[in-house]
């Protein structure tokens, strides 16, 4: 056993001197599918746990929370809450985010009553300078998290602005918060004081409630909830601070798109897994008499296939180890430098620390591993199946990959694939999608050696009827159409690699082009106008509008109203979105899915985003109750429209229907039809000279187009490096595959040259394959990645994300790909093919005496 194990590490170690660059390269793809794979687990699970304890840590220590329906509700519940059975403590609190001028985000305010939090959350209790206690209830008194601090740079004693309506607030920061964790960025105010001063007399955010000793809290929760619902119809929300509905509203907001990351560090694996079947396929070629004549000396077919499958995994363990710390770090650096949301702004106002999973890095370092043994499988089972008779004959490197020409099972793959793509999402992520996309690959790649050899067959047919034929050209696609699974291996790298580079392609381009033209079509106006460039602090009061429209000059002018309501306790928050819009004509302002049916007589329309259709079943023509104004109230939904803005769903609403209901004039958003650029330009000056005009925000649609295609860019950063580590992957790929078979040909070149082939002509062989072998390869990877990108567009988009899209190619982008690709490979068999030849053909043939 142990002259075994001597032989199975001799032929290891002397494998990967041989051919150093294919091992090195087959483990870096495996390694940066697995850091990047771990890298992304890594930071989403920080920042979901941050966000999440970030939330936790603002509820304190409360048994049970009240919240309305609504993001504000009437403060008259609260002495009912304060004063029901198996309360002792009710404490009311009113969270806003208020805007800071000149400044990029808003800051969260927590109003308290101090006297009541420091019983429930005494982390939020603001901790005055000495001799200045009352400034816990003085009226322009904040205090500011360390975090929020350092973000403004703020210290005790130092003024902070805020943004009210569209009046600056000066406050006064008085003092640190009690307690909060690293990165979390927040202020405490009295409540009365916050209530005051941004206008929000007698409103509540929540009521956080402690029970009492021996209270069970369960029970309580049943019944408080049942008797809210029988006084106050669909009005309050009663939950637990830290219950399962909570946990699923945080990791609603993110889970798709960190799957969708995830999937996407996989590809690298997968074209790691290619790397390593090419790389042992060509290593089972070169040695078949090798391995037959260990045979002979006695080596069973078991040890064979063994030393095949060490010699595969010592790659995968390599790569695996390699990139489980790669990705450790690679989070530490993401976190530190970019924070945790990696450019798609779902994890605010937190600074995550990474943290170390055993298990996460033990079922990532399984995947690499895998991957490798699933690539060297096929080799190794021919390394095993080869009889010694047979293998040790020169020239029957063909042979050991008769097997992949086999059709069956790609055509299996590929109708299990047409099956999967319309299969339904499994818990809201489109996992069958995935595996469609996954089994297109392995079919298509399967085809590659019966579709090269019908091919070239088909490109041969004209040749063989000239009385002539170009020698360069014959000998090309006789070698081609003859021994087609040498040629699948190269083929399959090429197919692999631009394949997947083309349906991400056509899926970003697909996407960005699609929120450009919705941006379009929503933004008809010429001006637009709000008071801030964030938080909920802002908006227009009835002189404010009234000013806006006397500085248009009677230019149409129409107003907007953004809020957040809950549907449902388990889900994000809904955007209701109140605008002047006509019943008769709504695809004017919407981007309408779908026609807009005719509305009844005495009903409220309203208009859905498609994620309403998938998130809470809602369905044209039916009636939907939205909580406005303290109670539901019915809606009759007229259509759909495309909402790229608001992924958790959106509700259009009349703006006269939704004052009727509320009361509230208020408006977030103004947009001025001008109808030129003189009188856009005459509108914007005028609007600077109002009283309130330094506060105002105005932006004009090509202006907010650009800004938003900057924050798609910004949000699809991991997506464009990972789409560019798997071609540079895919394209050191084909080279190193390209220059074994060219070195591995060394003695068929050898014997042309006996024959009297020239050595210019042995090299145009190999740039004609090699620009064939390429060309085919791209074609078919258009293709395949076509159909790829219409299940990623159709299938794994709607069902990740709830919104739709068009299909637009990046011709110029597809197009310098291909042309990169085809002049790689021929390159690289130029120079290999000069390496190969440098000995002379005495040399190369030497073998065969």
């Amino acid at each position: 056993m142990s002259g075994l194990n001597v032989l199975s590490r001799w032929l290891l170690v002397g494998e990967w001197r041989a051919h150093p660059l294919r091992a090195v390269l087959a483990v870096a793809a495996i390694a940066v599918g697995v850091a990047m794979g771990f890298a992304i687990h890594l930071i989403n699970a920080a920042a979901f746990n941050e966000f999440s304890s970030a939330i936790k840590s603002l509820s304190g220590q409360a048994d049970v929370q009240v919240a309305g329906r609504e993001a504000l509700f009437d403060e008259a519940i609260y002495p009912l809450l304060a004063q029901y059975e198996g309360v002792a403590l009710a404490s009311p609190v009113l969270e806003l985010q208020a805007a800071i001028p000149n400044v990029k985000g808003s800051l969260r305010i927590v109003g308290i009553d101090p006297l009541r939090a420091g019983y429930i959350a005494p982390d939020l209790l603001g901790v005055p300078a000495e001799g200045r206690g009352s400034d816990l209830l003085a009226d322009d008194a904040v205090f500011l998290s360390p975090a929020a601090q350092g973000w403004l740079n703020l210290r005790a004693g130092a003024a902070l602005t805020v943004r009210a309506g569209t009046a600056d607030l000066h406050l006064r920061v008085a003092g640190p918060v009690q307690r909060a964790r690293p990165g979390q960025r927040f202020g405490v105010m009295d409540i009365g004081a916050l209530q005051w001063r941004f206008g929000q007399l007698g409103k509540l955010s929540r009521v956080d409630l402690k029970l009492r000793a021996g209270v069970n809290r369960a029970q309580f929760e049943a019944g408080l909830k049942s008797d809210l619902e029988r006084r106050f119809p669909g009005r309050f929300r009663v939950q637990q601070p830290n219950d399962s509905d909570q946990e699923s509203r945080n990791n609603n907001l993110s889970r798709a798109y960190r799957v969708n990351l995830t999937v996407l560090a996989l590809v690298a694996l997968f074209t790691g897994a290619f790397l390593v079947f090419s790389t042992q396929a060509l290593s089972v070629m070169r040695r078949r008499s090798q391995f037959a004549l260990l045979r002979v000396l006695g080596v069973e077919r078991g040890q064979l296939l063994r030393q095949v499958l060490v010699e595969g995994a010592s790659l995968g363990v390599i790569g695996a180890l390699l990139g489980v710390a790669a990705g450790y770090a690679l989070a530490a650096l993401a976190l530190r430098f970019f924070g945790g949301d990696l450019g798609a702004g779902y994890f605010p106002g937190v600074k995550p620390q990474v943290v170390f999973t055993p298990v996460a890095a033990c079922v990532f370092f399984a995947l690499g591993l895998g991957v490798a043994l699933l690539g060297c499988l096929a080799p190794a089972l021919e390394a095993a199946r080869a009889r010694p008779a047979v293998a040790l004959k020169a020239g029957n490197e063909e042979a050991a990959l008769s097997h992949l020409a086999r059709v069956w099972p790609s055509m299996i793959c590929l109708a299990l694939a047409g099956l999967f793509a319309f299969a339904p999402p499994v818990f809201e992520l489109p996992l069958f999608g995935y595996f469609a996309i996954a089994l297109l690959l392995i079919g298509g790649i399967g085809l590659m050696p019966r579709l090269a050899s019908a091919s070239f067959r088909l490109l041969a047919r004209p040749l063989l009827r000239m009385p002539n034929p170009p020698p360069v050209l014959a000998l090309t696609l006789a070698r081609l159409a003859n021994a087609p699974g040498q040629a699948s291996i190269a083929l399959g790298g090429i197919l692999a690699s631009f394949s997947l580079m083309v349906a991400m392609g056509i899926m970003v381009a697909s996407f960005r082009i699609s929120v450009d033209d919705w941006m379009r079509h929503i933004l008809p106006a010429d001006l637009y106008v709000r008071s801030s460039a964030g938080g909920s602090s802002g908006f227009f009061g009835k002189p404010e509008q009234d000013a806006i429209t006397r500085a248009a000059g009677g230019n149409q002018v129409q107003f907007l109203r953004t809020r957040p309501i809950s549907l449902a306790a388990d889900r994000p928050d809904v955007i209701l979105i109140a605008r002047d819009i006509d019943p008769l004509d709504p695809g004017r302002l919407l981007f309408l899915v779908g026609s807009s049916l005719p509305v009844p007589a005495g009903a409220r329309p309203a208009w859905v985003s498609e994620a309403m259709l998938d998130l809470y079943g809602v369905q044209v023509g039916q009636t939907l109750a939205l909580p406005l104004g303290g109670r539901p109230s019915p809606f009759f939904v007229a259509g759909v429209w495309r909402d790229y803005a608001n992924q958790s769903g959106s509700i259009v609403v009349r703006l006269a229907d939704y004052r009727a209901l509320t009361g509230a004039l208020e408006v977030t958003d103004a947009a001025i039809y001008a109808g030129s650029a003189a009188n856009t330009n005459r509108i914007e000056g005028a609007l600077r000279r109002l009283p309130f005009g330094p506060a105002l925000q105005l932006a004009r649609p090509g202006e907010i187009r650009a800004a938003s295609l900057q924050i798609f860019d910004r949000s699809f950063a991991v997506t464009y490096l990972l789409e560019a580590i798997a071609i540079v992957i895919g394209l050191s790929g084909v080279a190193a595959t390209f220059s074994a078979q060219t070195l591995a040909r060394a003695r068929e070149f050898g014997m042309l040259r006996h024959v009297g082939v020239t050595r210019g002509q042995v090299l145009g062989i190999l740039a004609c394959e090699g620009g064939l072998l390429t060309t085919l390869g791209v074609a078919c990877g258009f293709a395949l990645g076509l159909v790829i990108s219409l299940i990623l567009v159709f299938v794994v988009n709607p069902q990740s994300f709830h919104w739709t899209m068009g299909l637009h190619l990046p011709w110029g982008l597809l197009g310098i790909v291909a042309a990169v690709l085809v002049a790689a490979s021929v390159g690289t068999a130029l120079v290999s093919g000069r390496y190969a030849l440098s000995g002379g053909p005495v040399r190369a043939v030497r073998e065969d005496w």
